[in-house]
């Protein structure tokens, strides 16, 4: 039987690890849920309303420190209630440039009982849901 922490999504199929590809290293499986938390908007998660931060529905308000407060607001109170065993070291909200209606999260966060420090950015907005991630903890897995 295969063994690993979650299953990475989106899903693949995966002979080696079972019907599905598996996260085998702790920094990938943080690296997506804090991914869920972000892009998630509260009452889309099954069994779990108040799950994630909405931030997309604070896409189309005024581009200024008020919203981008509000974000970082949502997302530290989603990890803390969430995700426990990450702490966030760095949280920076910026609006496109070129696109009012697109954002970018920055984390850098840690785990500190695996001694994991990594960073994670994700765009959200009009059509962007791309991401990446890295440093020493690994890179992020998820989508």
């Amino acid at each position: 039987m295969a063994e690993g922490l979650s299953v990475a999504l989106p899903l693949n199929i995966n002979t080696v690890d079972g019907a599905y590809a598996l996260h085998k290293d702790l920094a990938a499986m943080a690296n997506q849920n804090l991914k869920m938390v972000v892009l998630t908007n509260p009452g889309e998660r099954i069994m779990q309303p108040d799950f994630g931060a909405g931030i997309r529905q604070l896409l189309f308000e005024p581009a200024n420190t008020n919203t981008v407060e509000d974000v970082k607001n949502k997302i530290q109170t989603q990890v803390n209630r969430y995700l426990p065993y990450i702490n966030l070291v760095e949280l920076n909200v910026f609006v496109s440039e070129t696109d009012g209606a697109t954002l970018a999260v920055s984390l850098k966060y840690s785990i500190p009982a695996a001694n994991i420090v990594s960073d994670l950015v994700v765009d959200v907005g009009s059509g962007a849901s791309t991401s990446t991630g890295g440093g020493s903890g690994g890179s992020g897995g998820g989508y």
